[in-house]
């Protein structure tokens, strides 16, 4: 029943930081408003935002730059602090401040920051394998995932490198013609969102974490090797009556590797 991918229906495109900046923004579903925003490749929508789509309208933002139709936009935004100011002015132009919001990875650490930025923004936040802090003893590892060559890629992502699941996300386009533009857009996505997580993923966001009110669900892989489980602890210990909830026998990517499992989860946290 859910195993083609239906994508967005539509996009919507919002002027924000003064008619400097135009945000696509790809919506699909039915129902509430519910935010989501994506991880440091790029915008994905796959099997879990189709099935967040049967209960909400969702809202997917595109990182400036990373919409093929503007890519030179991230040259717009000089700094993490304005990108939020950015975000936050989107989700009102949209008219969906006081939804839910879902981040993965770079996604999350952006929700995390706006909602202490703007604790109402959001209703809901759930977290899904958060970047953003840094801890000494367990440096996080998504530069070596960068620098990582291809065969490699697959051990640091998922838990089960080797599984079907894994095969058919890191699966390049039948058409060889097609694989250099898919794996230039990866990599321009990369550097997006690299403007922000470089060198250190550190922007200050920890200390702001006090400020979430909103109640907070957090997900992270027991074999998550780019952001170790332990940043959940942190998290969760940072954000006052948060949840925090680790995926055993999974990897990075808990909403791809563990779809069910995930899904459960958040659309329970959520009250679909």
């Amino acid at each position: 029943m859910h195993a083609e991918v239906a994508g967005a229906a539509r996009e919507e495109v919002r002027s924000v930081w003064n008619d400097e900046l135009e945000i696509h923004v790809q919506v699909g579903g039915s129902g509430p408003p519910l935010v989501f925003l994506h991880a440091a490749g790029g915008l994905r929508w796959g099997a879990f935002l189709d099935r967040l789509a049967e209960h909400y309208t969702v809202y997917a933002p595109q990182l400036p730059g990373t919409h093929p139709s503007d890519p030179h936009a991230i040259h717009k935004v000089e700094s993490f602090a304005d990108l939020l100011l950015m975000y936050e002015e989107l989700v009102r132009a949209l008219g969906v401040a006081g939804a839910p919001v879902v981040g993965e990875s770079f996604g999350g650490m952006m929700a995390a920051d706006l909602a202490a930025h703007f604790p109402e923004l959001f209703s809901r936040i759930v977290l899904l394998a958060p970047a953003g802090l840094w801890l000494d003893d367990h440096p996080p590892r998504v530069f070596e995932l960068s620098a990582a060559a291809p065969a490699e890629v697959p051990a640091y992502l998922f838990a089960d490198p080797d599984s079907d699941i894994a095969k058919a996300f890191l699966a390049m386009p039948d058409d060889p013609e097609l694989i250099p533009g898919m794996v230039a857009s990866l990599v321009w996505a990369q550097g997006c969102s690299g403007k922000f997580l470089w060198p250190i993923p550190d922007q200050g966001t920890a200390k702001r974490l006090h400020r979430v009110r909103a109640p907070t669900l957090i997900v992270f892989g027991s074999e998550d090797r780019v952001m170790p489980a332990v940043y959940g602890e942190e998290y969760a210990r940072r954000i006052a009556g948060s949840r925090l909830e680790i995926l055993e026998g999974c990897g990075h990517i808990p909403h791809v590797e563990e779809l069910e499992r995930t899904l459960e989860l958040v659309t329970s946290f959520l009250g679909a």
